[in-house]
């Protein structure tokens, strides 16, 4: 009996099918109403044509200030782009964006960028910004007032000039290195006494909760709440950074014992920015889904090496010399949940425009830098920009883009431009030139009390008696350095 006749090749896009298959079983089930990606039901779409909230998010796959170095340098970049379309020489990086989210160190540059000053404007330019990152650089941690030398000594200095502050105790205790008392000072003279509050824009800091066994997001919205979730700056930063901290609220109520939210809970932390904008309707009332974004993400640099040993250029080259360290197994862990996040906010983008969704990620390794003089580590950084950018591709992992991480930048400053000139066509009276419109208008109504992911991890601990306001003081914290 003759055996039947093969079947036909059939040439089928394995990506686009697979895309049409998930589309359709999202629009079918997860959201009937027709919402898309990211949507929440009941929302209203916005026109085509309506504002688009502003993200930015800043890894922390590292505590150090190495692993802030590319942010920084991409951040004076933009700024530098930002000022020569607008025409404004004092433009900052803050005045573009409605929120803000970093971890690690990326949250020590968030929220720098977005400090509130005595006249109400960002208080830091983002060229001060890479000023304190390399002036800190192979100083085991963040540099204090007497750090910088050579290149930055000058402007590094003037910074903390115009930035000194009261010094009063801090209510954050960290353990664990021998560099954090410098640390904690140095945050101390740039941070000062200010809170949560004292930013110009909502900023989310993640960091996790030992005592819950939970990831914790420090945030502005809930810190304008009650004080019971207003925590000083620096001690959020410390909070990130830190091996482990004790950190308390302004009013006492709630204290933590706080781990490196880069490492221990989410480096990538766009995916908290989109989920807390999209919910968050006091602040971003129109925001139905992530068609209403536009979300510039930037990473930390591959922790894997920057691919030398090998004549093939590409992302992260497979060379494995030795077995990695704990510490280099825990910082691979984090870099791979950051790409898992980049992967799955790509997808959710992926219906939107080009512009929408925009990741900066460079193939140095953060550690290359760490020993370097300041002024050839920003220039490592700077060359990091001119790498090809490099894509999440649905399905099919990554590619390297056709545009540099700089090119990228620029347009997307192109695309924060017109927002911003949006707004202001938008606006009854337009404002004068150099007048910056607020990036969002928080009204205390009296609404009930939003529920956030650093209120939902409170409550969900409740049940074991592990809440954040019957968690031990900050002094008794100090067993963690003994265990």
């Amino acid at each position: 009996m003759a055996s039947p006749p093969p079947a036909p090749a059939v040439d089928v896009d394995l990506g686009k099918l697979s895309y049409e298959i998930f589309s359709f079983l999202e629009s079918k089930f997860l959201f009937p109403g027709g919402g898309g990606p990211c949507s929440l039901p009941g929302t209203p779409s916005r026109p085509g044509n309506g504002p688009r909230v502003r993200v930015l998010a800043i890894d922390g796959c590292g505590p150090g200030p190495a692993d802030a170095l590319l942010a920084a340098a991409a951040m004076a970049r933009l700024e530098a782009a930002l000022r020569a379309k607008v025409g404004d020489p004092d433009a900052r990086v803050a005045d573009f964006f409605d929120a803000a989210a970093g971890a690690g160190a990326g949250g020590v540059l968030a929220a720098m960028l977005f400090l509130k000053g005595d006249d109400g404007r960002p208080r830091y330019s983002a060229a001060e910004v890479l000023a304190f990152v390399a002036a800190s650089l192979g100083k085991g941690g963040w540099a204090n007032g007497g750090g910088g030398g050579g290149w930055f000594r000058g402007r590094f200095a003037a910074l903390f000039r115009r930035g000194d502050r009261d010094r009063s105790s801090s209510s954050c205790t960290a353990m664990g290195r021998s560099s954090s008392s410098s640390t904690a000072a140095s945050l101390r003279r740039v941070f000062g006494e200010s809170t949560l509050r004292d930013t110009v824009a909502p900023l989310l800091v993640p960091c996790y909760d030992l005592s819950t066994g939970a990831p914790f997001l420090f945030s502005r919205a809930d810190a304008m709440e009650t004080d019971s979730f207003d925590f000083r700056l620096r001690d959020v930063c410390a909070a990130t950074c830190a091996p482990a901290a004790a950190v308390r609220s302004i009013d006492g109520r709630t204290a933590i014992a706080a781990a490196s939210g880069g490492v221990a809970a989410m480096g990538n932390p766009a995916a908290a920015a989109i989920t807390h904008v999209l919910h968050n309707k006091r602040e971003f009332p129109m925001a139905a889904s992530v068609d209403d974004l536009l979300l510039l993400s930037i990473g930390s640099g591959s922790g894997a090496g920057s691919g030398s040993g090998s004549s093939t250029p590409g992302w992260r080259t497979p060379v494995v010399p030795r077995s990695p360290s704990p510490a280099q197994m825990v910082r691979l862990t984090a870099e791979g949940v950051a790409d898992m996040v980049d992967q799955a906010v790509a997808m959710a983008f992926s219906g939107c425009s080009a512009h929408n969704y925009v990741r900066i990620q460079a193939a140095t390794a953060a550690a290359a830098m760490a020993g370097k003089e300041a002024k050839k580590a920003v220039a490592m950084a700077d060359a990091m920009l001119t790498q090809r950018n490099v894509e999440a591709e649905l399905f099919r992992g990554r590619r390297l883009s056709e545009k540099s991480n700089r090119e990228k930048l620029d347009a997307f400053a192109a695309e924060l431009v017109r927002e911003h000139r949006r707004r202001r066509t938008m606006s009854s009276p337009p404002p004068p030139p150099g007048i910056f419109l607020p990036n969002v208008d928080i009204k205390q109504a009296a609404t009930p009390p939003r529920l956030s992911l650093s209120s939902a991890a409170t409550t969900a601990s409740s049940s074991s008696g592990a809440t954040a306001g019957t968690m031990p003081s900050p002094a008794s914290q100090e067993d963690f350095s003994r265990h």
